[in-house]
C-alpha cells in the first residue's frame, strides 16, 4: 500500500504533509511513501532528507499510484482525475468550500477524509489538526499585531519614566485564543478575554487573564465543547459590554469562530471608531466573514489611525512548525486506519473517527 503527497501551491500554502520523520513512521507501519521532487525544498527539507522514499517529477503520475493521497488543501479538479477507484484523499478538505470537487471524487469512488470533521474526543488529540494548527495562529496573531504596534508591550520602569504595559483584549478563547492569552501575558501585556462559552472562565484566569462576560448569560456551548450562535438579546449586551471594552484596549486579537458558519460580527464600525489612534485589530476570522468590521484578507486596513490585520493563511508566517505539527497528525490518522492484520486501509465505520471524517454525500 502506498502513501504518498504532492507540493501544495506555496503562494498560498507553505505547508507540507509528511516530513522525513513521518515518512519513517509511516514506513514502519509497513507502507511505501511517494513524494513529488523537491517537496520540502521551499522549506529548507532536502530530498534526501527522506530515506527510501520515492520521489517522482510528474504529481499527477505519482497521483496514480497512491492508495491514500496526503494534503494539507483539497486537490485541484484536474489533479483528482489521476485518482484511482477507492483510494482515500486526507487533509483539510473544507467540505462546504470544496463541494462540487468533493462530490466529484465520490462519483468515482475515492474515499475523502476530512481532518476538521474529527469528533472532540480523547483518541483522536493526536490527529487534531484544528488544535495543532489554532495553536500557533494565536501565538502568530500576537507576533504580528506587536509588530505593527508601534510601543513596548510590557510595563518599563526607567530613569526617564514609567512605561505602562500594553493592554491586550482577546476575543474567544478557544485553542487559538488561549495561545494569544498567555503570548500577549508573557510578554508583559495586561490581558482580558471574552468568550460565550462559561467554562472560558477558568481558562482564561488560570493563564493570568481577565474574563469579561454579559451578566446572566447563558452558556452557549456544544455537546463537543465548540462555540455555538449566540441569541439577539446576548449579541445586544456583549456589545454593550464590548464597546467599553475595546476602547480601553490596545491591541484586539479576534478568534471567535461558529463551526459550519459565517463568523460572528462583534467588532462593529462604531466601536473601532472609538479606538485610540496607533491601536491593532488582528482579525483571524477574516477568511470566515470576519470579526471586525473593515477587516479583509490579506490587507491591513487603517480606519482612524486603527490598524485592522487580516491575513488569509497564518500558518505560512510558520510553515516548518506548522508543518511538523501537521505531519504528526497525519501520521496519526494513518496509524488508525491502517490495518496491519489485513495489509490494507480499513474504513471501520465503528470507529467513531473514520464515520466522523468520512465525507458521504455533499456536506
Amino acid at each position: 500500500m502506498i502513501v504518498g503527497s504532492i507540493k501544495e501551491d506555496t503562494s498560498l500554502d507553505k505547508r507540507i504533509s509528511i516530513t522525513p520523520e513521518t515518512a519513517k513512521n509511516i514506513k514502519n507501519l509497513g507502507l511505501e511513501v511517494y513524494l513529488e521532487k523537491k517537496y520540502g525544498e521551499h522549506l529548507g527539507i532536502l530530498d534526501e532528507d527522506y530515506q527510501n522514499v520515492k520521489f517522482f517529477d510528474n504529481p499527477n503520475e505519482l497521483i496514480k499510484h497512491v492508495n491514500l493521497l496526503a494534503q494539507v488543501n483539497c486537490p485541484s479538479k484536474t489533479q483528482i482525475e489521476n485518482l484511482k477507484e477507492n483510494s482515500i484523499i486526507l487533509g483539510i478538505l473544507n467540505s462546504i468550500e470544496n463541494k462540487e470537487v468533493l462530490n466529484n471524487l465520490l462519483k468515482k469512488k475515492i474515499n475523502p477524509f476530512s481532518l476538521e470533521l474529527l469528533p472532540r474526543i480523547t483518541r483522536a488529540q493526536s490527529m487534531d489538526v484544528l488544535s495543532s494548527q489554532a495553536n500557533l495562529a494565536g501565538y502568530r496573531a500576537v507576533v504580528e499585531s506587536i509588530y505593527e504596534f508601534e510601543k513596548a508591550i510590557p510595563m518599563m520602569m526607567t530613569a526617564a519614566g514609567t512605561v505602562p504595559a500594553a493592554k491586550v483584549l482577546v476575543i474567544g478563547a478557544g485553542v487559538a485564543g488561549l495561545q494569544a492569552i498567555a503570548t500577549a501575558k508573557r510578554l508583559g501585556a495586561i490581558v482580558s478575554a471574552t468568550d460565550v462559552r462559561a467554562a472560558s472562565k477558568e481558562q482564561v484566569e488560570s493563564l493570568g487573564g481577565k474574563f469579561l462576560t454579559v451578566e446572566g448569560s447563558e452558556n452557549l456551548e456544544t455537546k463537543g465543547g465548540y462555540a455555538k450562535e449566540a441569541g439577539e438579546d446576548f449579541k445586544k449586551k456583549q456589545s454593550q459590554m464590548l464597546e467599553k471594552a475595546v476602547s480601553n484596549n490596545d491591541i484586539i486579537i479576534c478568534t471567535a469562530l461558529v463551526p459550519g458558519k459565517r463568523a460572528p460580527r462583534i467588532l462593529s464600525e462604531k466601536m473601532i471608531d472609538g479606538m485610540k489612534q496607533g491601536s491593532i485589530i488582528f482579525d483571524l476570522a477574516v477568511t470566515q466573514g470576519g470579526n471586525a468590521a473593515y477587516s479583509e484578507t490579506d490587507k491591513i486596513v487603517i480606519k482612524k489611525g486603527v490598524k485592522i490585520i487580516g491575513i488569509a493563511n497564518v500558518m505560512n508566517k510558520l510553515p516548518v512548525t506548522a508543518s511538523n505539527l501537521y505531519a504528526k497528525n497525519i501520521f496519526s490518522f494513518i496509524r488508525n486506519l491502517y490495518s496491519k492484520e489485513k495489509k490494507q486501509f480499513y474504513l471501520n465505520m465503528e470507529d467513531e473517527i473514520i464515520k466522523n471524517t468520512l465525507i458521504k454525500g455533499s456536506n
